[in-house]
């Protein structure tokens, strides 16, 4: 069944998912993909797994939180599996359970703000192996599956602005970021003659609720929005419509991409 973007959420889902779009047009069908989407219980993540839903995927939601996906499991129709992707044991083993996947969407990801200097072998090494390491571990268990199958399929890595401008105080983040980057391009390399399509979506600083929270004093706020050529932030449902297209068969051709959703940032 083909579904227009604005018949999303009511096709498929009796309340409006927060990141249910408003524009119509283009038709995202996903009846049939079953889609794994990792740190889905919070902010993008919980924004991109309602949308696919929505959308008819099959959605298999993955979080460290299980009252997070408790929560998340009441919003939509979706299977859960609580796991810390930080355990590799315990992301394979989770990502198996999953079962056979045709979308994967790689969104969970820390952030432990410190300086270059300050910057620590644990908090550095805590945020690779979530934010590079899992990706790694949970796409290749889902691709080789993808190429035992042969129907091919798509992965989206959720990445970040910080990938390509440095930020003062996360030099790990910003590291990971742009690692995934890379990570995202050898993936479509290799993969793209198995028919899976593998891109990333850049976004700058989103209002989920922790982003709120984070970016509430005006001090820090006016000036990141300063260098915002449309004077704001992003929102979930914005960094969800771009991974919903790039999952879907409308954008066939893209392979390899990195898609800053910021605004204008990188060209002010």
């Amino acid at each position: 069944m083909s579904i227009k973007l604005t018949e999303c959420a009511q096709t498929h889902a009796a309340p409006r998912p927060q990141g249910a779009p408003r524009t119509s047009g283009m038709t995202i069908d996903l009846s049939g993909r079953r889609a794994l989407v990792t740190g889905a219980g919070k902010g993008i993540g919980r924004t991109i797994a309602s949308l696919l839903s929505s959308c008819g995927a099959e959605v298999v939601a993955l979080s460290r939180t299980g009252e997070d996906l408790h929560s998340l499991a009441e919003e939509i129709s979706c299977e859960t599996l609580v796991v810390d992707l930080e355990n590799p044991v315990a992301a394979a083993q989770a990502t198996r359970e999953a079962g056979d996947i045709d979308l994967l969407i790689n969104n969970a990801g820390i952030s432990i703000p410190q300086s270059f200097l300050g910057t620590t072998i644990d908090a550095f090494d805590r945020t690779m192996s979530v934010n590079l390491r899992s990706v790694l571990i949970v796409s290749q268990i889902v691709a080789k599956g993808m190429v035992e199958r042969g129907a091919g399929g798509s992965i989206v890595n959720v990445s970040s602005q910080a990938s390509l401008v440095a930020i003062a105080d996360h030099a790990a983040y910003c590291a990971s970021k742009g690692a995934l980057d890379q990570l995202t391009r050898v993936m479509a390399l290799e993969l793209g003659p198995h028919r899976i399509r593998v891109n990333a979506v850049n976004p700058t600083v989103t209002l989920t609720p922790m982003g709120e929270e984070a970016w509430k004093d005006p001090a820090k706020r006016d000036g990141m929005l300063a260098k915002i050529p449309l004077g704001r932030f992003a929102k979930p449902n914005e960094i969800a419509q771009a991974v919903a297209f790039l999952l879907s068969n409308q954008s066939e051709m893209i392979n390899g991409v990195t898609l800053p959703i910021d605004g204008g940032y990188l060209i002010a």
